[in-house]
């Protein structure tokens, strides 16, 4: 038995951490159901956020922070789709699979992005995440909270 994939995302946490009580605002990304959500789809995600925004507010203008990890690890049982496979295969015999991919689980309205921007980014940030979502599983919605 071999050991888990390589995970794909790269950082965790992106953009200007050094002053964070500058921050007017925290734009969240989150989950409207049970799912698990793979480490491609993740990276994919926090990609796409974080592109966005350093073309409009720069490096310093956010702070981009992940709030899940992918820990579940998915198998897959191989099936051979040959003709006379019936007698190469076992069928469900054996059948614990390969590790595949990794994996997060999320409940029902948990976060799994946030930003934090100033007053004047705060548009530049919900489009981001706007575009963000098209990456995820199901429909995720967007939450401004005010720090101060």
């Amino acid at each position: 038995m071999k050991g888990k994939p390589q995970i794909k995302i790269t950082k965790f946490q992106s953009g200007s951490a050094d002053r964070l009580q500058d921050y007017d605002y925290t734009v969240q990304l989150l989950i409207n159901e049970k799912m698990q959500i793979t480490h491609m789809a993740i990276e994919s995600t926090r990609l796409a956020a974080n592109k966005t925004l350093e073309k409009t507010t720069g490096e310093s203008g956010y702070f981009s922070k992940l709030r899940i990890y992918p820990h579940v690890l998915l198998r897959e049982n191989k099936m051979i789709a040959a003709a006379g496979a019936d007698r190469l295969q076992e069928g469900m015999r054996r059948a614990f699979g390969k590790a595949v991919s990794l994996a997060a689980r999320v409940k029902r309205g948990q976060c799994i992005m946030e930003i934090q921007v100033k007053k004047e980014h705060l548009e530049a940030a919900k489009k981001a995440l706007k575009g963000a979502c098209v990456k995820l599983p199901g429909t995720p919605t967007i939450r401004v909270v005010p720090l101060n």
